[in-house]
């Protein structure tokens, strides 16, 4: 969706040059009615960290001073364009913000065509209900606010409306019957909001939809029939609502869909065999439903398929592994993890293809790792909560752009000091297994510094915990269950961006370091059950991110820090 906004805005900006040169005619004066309205909205903002609304100056609006201010040639003087975005929208301690309202005045911007108004945070309250005045615009894209209310049925009156955005705000409520009558729009995203109800049954006069997102809500019943007669959408994304029943077989007749994502609600029976026909679908996801019965062998017939994601549904054999074999022949990524498949060994067809994202937890595989033909294409792996017994030392060694690795809940019982890590991998999960060895290999040399998140939790890792250089990425190191030894080293402190420390049922000895209170985003500290003595630093208090911290069953002594939060405890 970020793409096809960023393609209008950069096309909107194209088409009005914000400078004249000596031989073009001076730019208009500004409407003093518009000016008045941009004023108005400026004045209902009681903060701006982004610097832009300070450019508001001067009696001329249309002077192309007035930042994500255009005026049009056709209407002199008058306002056509509004665009505003949070330039450091990315988020962090340095991202801009406007902190107020949207007045109604903007209402009162006649020739308005584009109105844009992304990234703001804190801009918040109702969406006037005088946007209806705006007979020309054609394009609303109000995501990543605070907005709040109703959708109101007033923008039911946009007959010329192409766009409508209002992504991640706090909106209510249910769709407005009303947007039926918004007979040229094309793109309609409501996502991350907390809307409710049903689908109005007036949405089936939109047949110029492309572009429908409705994901990330609260919206229930069954998933309206009439959606599989947009006979020009391209993508149609509900995921995470609460839509139950059964898929609807009209779906399948969308030839243009690039996109069907009804992955995270309450969807239930078989999948359909008309699945097949989706004849321009690249990304299918199904994942998170109730859905059973057997996987329809007309999905190896989707020759745009890349992604294809069926997980944790109740999904069983036989699968379908002779047809796969032969169709999806653009499948890069695929996830078939916690249904309820016996697969016993990892598809050959798998094992041999090219494919980036290969996720098969829990689909009962046994035996050694599996031994895969083309593994410098894998970006991620999850093989988790099988019955794998061997095979890991080398796995990985040639999965040269591997960045996740998760093969936890297995039963490999390898030494951890022989597993030959690939050099970019970021993520490491090989909890809950019966891995031994120390972890000074796993934890030295090039490959830690790409690492972000490392869990050995529940194995038979001993030894102690190596020290650690400075410049490190670690967010996450997990390694409580097991039987290490020694000291926490001092060395943790060059830690900078570690968020979750856990060493928890292990035989730590010596002293909590104080150097643990310089970790500014530490959140989760775990220590218990453990032998360490001591006190707990006082400068623990200087972690303001910490939620959680656990000392007990150790051989601490003296006063416990008062502050967040150990302030639970008497001093």
């Amino acid at each position: 969706m970020q793409f096809l906004i960023f393609s209008l805005i950069a096309t909107t900006v194209l088409i009005f040059p914000s400078t004249t040169t000596q031989s073009e005619t001076p730019p208009p004066l500004c409407s003093a009615a518009d000016r008045a309205a941009l004023l108005n909205f400026k004045a209902g903002i009681s903060k701006d960290t982004t610097g832009i609304l300070s450019t508001w100056t001067g009696a001329n609006c249309c002077s192309g001073g007035w930042e994500g201010v255009e005026c049009g040639a056709a209407a002199a003087g008058r306002v056509t364009t509004l665009i505003l975005q949070n330039p450091s929208s990315g988020g962090g301690a340095a991202a801009g913000f406007m902190k107020g309202t949207l007045s109604p005045s903007l209402g009162n911007l006649r020739f308005l065509e584009t109105m844009i108004i992304t990234g703001m945070k804190r801009l918040a309250g109702k969406i006037p209900e005088t946007l209806s005045n705006l007979t020309r615009l054609t394009h609303l894209v109000l995501d990543d606010n605070s907005l709040q209310g109703n959708i109101p049925s007033s923008l039911g009156h946009l007959v010329n409306i192409q766009t409508v955005s209002l992504s991640g705000n706090h909106l209510t409520g249910q769709i407005p019957e009303s947007l039926g009558n918004l007979r040229y729009l094309n793109q309609l995203i409501l996502s991350k909001n907390f809307l409710s109800g049903p689908i109005p049954q007036t949405l089936i006069a939109l047949k110029s939809l492309q572009f429908l997102d409705l994901s990330y809500n609260s919206f229930s019943g069954p998933i309206p029939d009439f959606f599989g007669h947009f006979p020009n959408l391209t993508s149609l994304v509900l995921t995470k609502n609460r839509f139950s029943g059964q898929i609807p077989v009209s779906l399948f007749g969308l030839v243009r869909v690039s996109e069907l994502s009804i992955d995270q609600n309450q969807l239930t029976g078989k999948i359909p065999v008309q699945i097949g026909n989706l004849k321009s679908v690249s990304v299918l996801r199904l994942s998170s439903n109730k859905l059973s019965g057997q996987i329809p062998e007309s999905i190896a017939h989707l020759p745009s398929l890349w992604n294809l994601n069926l997980s944790r549904n109740s999904l069983t054999n036989p699968f379908p592994e002779a047809a796969f074999g032969i169709g999806l022949r653009s499948l890069l990524s695929i996830d078939l993890s916690y249904n309820s498949l016996d697969l016993g060994a990892v598809p050959s067809w798998i094992k041999n293809r090219e494919l980036s994202d290969v996720h098969l937890a829990g689909c009962k595989l046994r035996g050694a790792l599996p031994n895969f033909t083309k593994p410098e294409s894998l970006t991620t792996l999850d093989l988790s909560g099988n019955f794998f017994t061997s095979g890991v030392s080398s796995f990985l060694e040639h999965m040269s752009n591997l960045q996740s690795a998760k093969i936890s809940n297995n039963l490999l019982n390898d030494d951890v000091s022989s597993i030959r890590l690939p050099d970019q991998i970021s993520t490491l999960d090989l909890h809950s297994n019966r891995l031994s060895g120390s972890l000074t290999s796993v934890l030295s040399g090039r490959k830690i510094k790409f690492m972000e998140a490392v869990d050995i939790s529940n194995n038979l890792i001993s030894g102690e915990i190596p020290g650690f250089g400075i410049g490190l990425n670690l967010r996450v190191l997990n390694f409580g269950n097991n039987k290490i030894t020694g000291q926490i080293p001092s060395s943790i402190s060059n830690l900078a961006k570690l968020e979750r420390f856990d060493v928890s049922r292990n035989g730590l000895t010596g002293t909590i370091p104080t150097g643990l209170g310089l970790l500014s985003k530490l959140q989760w500290l775990d220590l218990s059950i453990n032998k360490l003595g001591g006190k707990i630093p006082a400068s623990l208090l200087g972690i303001e991110a910490l939620r959680h911290a656990s000392f007990r069953a150790n051989r601490l002594c003296g006063e416990i820090p008062q502050g967040r939060p150990f302030n639970v405890f008497p001093k």
